[in-house]
């Protein structure tokens, strides 16, 4: 296993992450506590996790993936828990989930409560990486690809949201924090912010990237690398579509079976590339998902990969294709079918 540093800590991670928002819906808590023991045997020390898992989620099963990695850190240990890297995430406004709590902002009173039930549920006493999962504001994500009007209900509140932030720091409940779907505006802004006010610097994002979706290049990315603040790249295999195995049907019990409504990877130029690029694997000698997450791990604006898998085996194989080093002259062939179907999957 490779490792890096969280950006602007000592704190070493692996260069994957263990995804985890399975747990607790398509995944038992025993089948949850083998991934992770597993994923530790490979030296993995980074699990990624957010409040509102697991994906599919409603109020019975609300936090259920938090509770299962809990009882697994409770059944390793404290010394053990302390080797690893455990990064969590508030929910957001905007997207349909007041089961979680009244309102969905991100004031003082919601991240308090966030943060102290992520503790509880994690059966943890801090929370390594604390991030914003979506932003307060309305804005493009999730299958839009730009902003055509602004949110003029929002509420500046970028300062008041670090010193909480810079709160809890001080509390040691939390460590370092992080933004996710964020855009440029929303990145910059954070880190005027806390240059100005001496507060907590964002330490990551993370946002889609992948051989489907590489908007992250275009402005993200020359902020991030400039500003040290580290990606950590999600769905490097656009919700398993990049394996290819969607190409014909949708298997049982896949996600995309299991949850038709997100259709963010399934439009016709989704197919296109898919099929280009398993066709450019299958010839060199690879599976369309091991290029895949190959391709996402060879880019150096990536600091950790977040991999996810419903099954023991996905998850050996995801592992495994980070060994695999692309040649110079596949990385040309990919930026060639880029080039003809540009980022399909916003």
């Amino acid at each position: 296993m490779k490792y890096t540093t969280l950006p602007n800590t000592n704190i070493k991670i692996s260069k994957i992450c263990l995804g985890t928002m399975t747990f607790g819906n398509q995944n038992s808590e025993a089948e949850a506590h083998s991934q992770l023991d597993y994923a530790i045997e490979r030296g993995i020390n980074f699990i990624d996790t957010a409040e509102m898992y697991p994906i599919g989620g409603n109020a019975q099963i609300f936090g259920s993936t938090e509770k299962q990695i809990g009882t697994w850190i409770h059944k390793i240990g404290q010394a053990e828990r302390e080797k690893l890297v455990v990064a969590t995430k508030i929910a957001g406004p905007n997207r349909g989930m007041e089961y979680i709590r009244k309102p969905l902002d991100f004031s003082k009173k919601s991240i308090t409560e966030a943060v102290e039930l992520s503790l509880k549920n994690l059966q943890t006493d801090y929370i390594d990486l604390y991030q914003m999962h979506w932003p307060e504001r309305v804005m493009n994500m999730f299958g839009q690809r730009g902003v055509q009007q602004i949110d003029e209900n929002w509420q500046y509140s970028i300062l008041e949201i670090l010193q909480v932030f810079d709160g809890l720091i001080k509390e040691e409940k939390i460590k370092h924090i992080g933004v996710s779907n964020e855009n440029p505006y929303g990145v910059m802004r954070y880190l005027m912010e806390s240059e100005k006010h001496n507060l907590p610097k964002i330490a990551t994002i993370q946002n889609p990237y992948s051989l489907l979706n590489r908007l992250y290049e275009v402005g993200l990315s020359e902020i991030c690398m400039r500003e040290n603040v580290g990606l950590l790249a999600y769905s490097p295999l656009g919700f398993g579509f990049l394996t290819g195995k969607y190409l014909d049907s949708y298997p049982e019990k896949s996600r995309m079976k299991t949850f038709p409504n997100f259709v963010r990877y399934t439009n016709e130029n989704c197919f296109k590339a898919t099929k280009l690029y398993k066709e450019l694997a299958e010839k060199n000698g690879m599976t369309s998902g091991e290029m895949a997450l190959a391709f996402v791990n060879r880019q150096q604006l990536v600091t950790s990969t977040i991999i996810g898998a419903t099954s023991l085996d996905q998850l050996e194989s995801n592992i495994n294709a980070f060994d695999i080093v692309l040649s110079d002259d596949i990385l040309k062939e990919i930026e060639k079918i880029h080039e003809l179907v540009p980022n399909p999957a916003p």
